[in-house]
């Protein structure tokens, strides 16, 4: 399927690989702290009222809301040290969609849903800030659990469009996630297919192999 990956500058994707654990509908998004300090907090300095206009609540080190309301320049101290936090309320609105998927990882990045769909229809699909946002969540929900019983199409229509609250289900066996960067693949039609050097990784490697054995690095 189509999917959007992190931006070019400053927000790629990073190749790695691990094992997906368990996914969860209609998920809760807890912003980053990066991007709290660094996009919110001007935001809220602004306007006291932009959690409001974002379906973003402040919440504690427990995930209790602490405030929905306007914000005092005291909470966003507590935001800008890290002692608070925040948090986008569940639905089809937010920035996770219905569902994501999750293979903890070192770099925080995972796959999910998005109320964006609009950026799947570009040639060119770097929009994120590193995680990978999927075109059909719902099928990939489907494959995910195709060993655990119960978990029909119908059945993960209803957990991702209904209910009160966030729902998790582990897998029966993790599944393993290579995530890759490559610039030339041959698909199953056979064809070469040629694409941009988005992230800069072959010139890098250009680079490097320029220099000679033993190629420093």
């Amino acid at each position: 399927m189509n999917v959007v990956v992190g931006k070019a500058y400053g927000d790629s994707t990073p190749v790695f690989s691990e094992n997906m654990q368990y996914l969860i509908f209609r998920p809760y998004w807890d912003v980053p702290y990066s991007m709290t300090r660094a996009e919110i907090v001007p935001h809220l300095e602004k306007d006291p009222d932009y959690l409001a206009k974002d379906r973003l609540q402040i919440v504690d080190t427990l995930r209790n809301p602490v405030s929905t309301g306007p914000v005092t320049n005291y909470l966003i101290e507590q935001l800008r040290a890290g002692k608070l936090f925040i948090r986008q309320i569940l639905g089809p609105k937010n920035s996770l969609g219905l569902a994501v998927f999750l293979f903890p990882n070192s770099y925080a990045i995972y796959m999910h849903d998005t109320p964006a769909p609009e950026f799947f229809a570009q040639s060119r699909r770097d929009f994120s800030h590193g995680c990978i946002r999927l075109e059909r969540p719902a099928d990939m929900a489907a494959w995910v659990l195709r060993d655990k019983p119960g978990w029909t199409p119908e059945k993960i229509h209803a957990a991702m469009t209904s209910g009160p609250d966030a729902q998790q289900i582990n897998l029966p066996h993790p599944i393993p996630v290579l995530i890759v960067y490559a610039t030339v693949v041959v698909l199953e039609d056979e064809l070469v297919h040629f694409y941009d050097d988005i992230y800069g990784h072959d010139a890098a490697l250009e680079k490097v192999l320029a220099k000679g054995y033993p190629y420093p690095w």
